[in-house]
């Protein structure tokens, strides 16, 4: 007797459902959803990427206007003209970094040859003294000590420097970043809201209201990160700079003390590497000329003034809201400068709390109820009058 076919009906997805482990079910949206934002991700930095030349000032001119818009704000509403108000902000922006680039220019000129002849010195100084007891090396064992520890340094520091020199391979690079910057920052203090608004009429309207309030909450949090840095950075370079002007550094012939804050100052903007990068060379030049006693007083120096930056003034000055966890600004910093070199570095930080406090906006769907948070909202450590988002 023949078989009959069984004739097969095609399964519903409620039966499906029960056939699979609820833990499989639960891992397979996990899975679909985790693969969509990263491909987002991989997207977005791509296309960052190709067009770096043009990204990396842009991200530079957002955060020079986090800086420059408070003060536009504060001259307007003392009834100063507001193309008067954004003239004096774009004009002392660059007296600023002019000055600061002809300070360090000036005394780098009078002082490096004299710290060039001083490390030759303790070069030769440091070589006799392990030649005798107890270490008793030769010249060829030295030389390849001293090539083994380059040749590190050098594998350490290629990524980051590979950053810079891709954003910068030549003086017209150089040029016409620093042009794009100014004109972006420009135009963000004419016109930032307009702009914003534009962006926003982009998304579809249902999901406009979160858009705007997460992007508020992340401008204000953005601010904040930038003021506080620039107050933590004049911190870092007074307190560097005090001790080695105590310690003696500035006089003797020797004129680099104004540099190395200067240098301190700018470099505190890449948290963690352009602290430990400077602290490095503070104690570097203690060494050459004041011999190992200073140079450990400066090192001291340097870390007391860092572990007050850390431990003290950035937790009473940033407040809750922002705050992002050690391991996660160690991290946000050493991805950054795989990825992106120095400019990733100096990004990393600013992003990574600015996105913090966007998306626990939108998780949390205060955009329902406060459509447009204010400063109290979004540092709720903040004292004083509550202030809309700029």
């Amino acid at each position: 007797m023949a078989l009959r076919a069984k004739k097969l009906t095609p399964m519903t997805e409620a039966e499906v459902n029960e056939k699979v482990a609820p833990g499989m079910r639960i891992a397979a949206a996990w899975s679909w959803r985790i693969l969509v934002v990263a491909a987002v991700i991989a997207l977005v930095g791509l296309v960052v990427a190709l067009l770096r030349d043009v990204a990396v000032p842009v991200f530079v001119a957002i955060l020079l206007a986090a800086l420059l818009v408070p003060l536009k704000n504060w001259l307007i509403r003392h009834r100063w003209p507001k193309g008067l108000a954004v003239a004096v902000c774009e004009v002392g922006l660059l007296i600023v970094i002019a000055g600061l680039v002809t300070v360090v220019v000036i005394f780098v000129r009078r002082g490096f040859p004299e710290l060039q002849d001083q490390t030759i010195v303790k070069y030769e100084e440091l070589v006799a003294w392990l030649s005798g007891d107890p270490f008793n090396l030769s010249a060829a064992d030295i030389d390849a000590y001293v090539q083994q520890g380059l040749d590190a340094l050098n594998a350490s520091s290629s990524t980051l420097l590979s950053g810079a020199v891709s954003v910068g391979t030549s003086l017209l690079h150089v040029v016409a970043g620093a042009l794009i910057a100014l004109f972006t920052t420009l135009f963000i203090l004419l016109d930032g809201a307009g702009m914003f608004r534009w962006i926003a009429r982009l998304f579809p309207v249902r999901a406009r209201a979160a858009v705007v309030g997460a992007a508020e909450a992340g401008w204000i949090t953005l601010k904040a990160f930038v003021q506080v840095q620039l107050l933590v950075a004049f911190i870092d370079a007074v307190g560097i700079g005090l001790g080695a002007f105590i310690l003696g550094l500035f006089y003797g012939g020797f004129p680099l003390v104004i540099p190395i804050a200067i240098a301190v100052f700018l470099a505190s903007f890449i948290p963690v590497v352009g602290a430990v990068a400077t602290g490095v060379f503070a104690v570097f030049v203690a060494l050459v000329f004041l011999g190992p006693v200073p140079a450990l007083i400066m090192l001291g120096i340097v870390i007391l003034v860092q572990q007050l930056e850390g431990h003290v003034l950035q937790p009473l000055i940033i407040g809750n809201a922002i705050k992002v966890h050690p391991v996660a600004v160690v991290l946000a910093v050493a991805t950054g400068g795989f990825i992106g070199g120095i400019p990733g570095a100096l990004f990393a930080v600013p992003l990574v709390a600015v996105l913090n406090v966007m998306i626990g906006y939108i998780a949390r769907g205060e955009w329902r109820t406060n459509p447009h948070p204010s400063v109290s909202d979004v540092l709720p450590s903040t004292r004083g009058p509550v202030a809309r988002a700029d």
